[in-house]
């Protein structure tokens, strides 16, 4: 490569919570730059998740943090062409992008949900998460699974 790897840039911690992974989500959850909305949207969904949950010793970010360690996929499939032929290579994921994707993944599939506003999908879609049920949880197994049946392409790897 000709040039330096860009230099990583440093997320400041969100307001309320003084935590570096709530201001990444935020940052996926925005649109069009509208970042209070996004913290208005988070937040309310973690007040709905601490009413669900009052049964629980668990406050709603720590319940949200095992929910994004619960469908974070280890493993993914790329796709390599070799002599004519692609295959599905199973590779292992770099930590910042297992953050990422499970992130990503919790927020489509709470958008996909039927719901009244944004942060209620979001605050089921958390709960399900942690439940380990739901979109985000069943694209976790469903990469895991790919990653398992083609197992046998893994030689093939980067």
């Amino acid at each position: 490569m000709r040039k330096a790897k860009p230099r990583k840039r440093v997320i400041l911690p969100d307001p309320v919570y003084g935590d570096q992974k709530v201001s990444k989500f935020v940052n996926h959850l925005m649109y069009d730059g509208k970042k209070n909305t996004s913290y208005k949207i988070f937040y309310r969904a973690l007040e709905i998740v601490g009413e669900k949950a009052k049964d629980q010793d668990k406050s709603a970010l720590e319940i949200w943090k095992t929910a994004l360690d619960k469908i974070t996929p280890q493993v993914e499939v790329k796709s390599r062409r070799i002599g004519g032929a692609t295959f599905q290579v199973p590779t292992e994921i770099r930590p910042d992008r297992k953050e990422s994707v499970s992130m990503k993944n919790l927020i489509t599939f709470a958008r996909k949900r039927s719901g009244k506003s944004m942060a209620e999908k979001l605050a089921a879609e958390i709960m399900d998460a942690y439940n380990e049920q739901g979109g985000a949880f069943k694209r976790k197994e469903d990469m895991h699974r790919m990653a398992e049946a083609n197992r046998a392409f893994a030689h093939f790897r980067f």
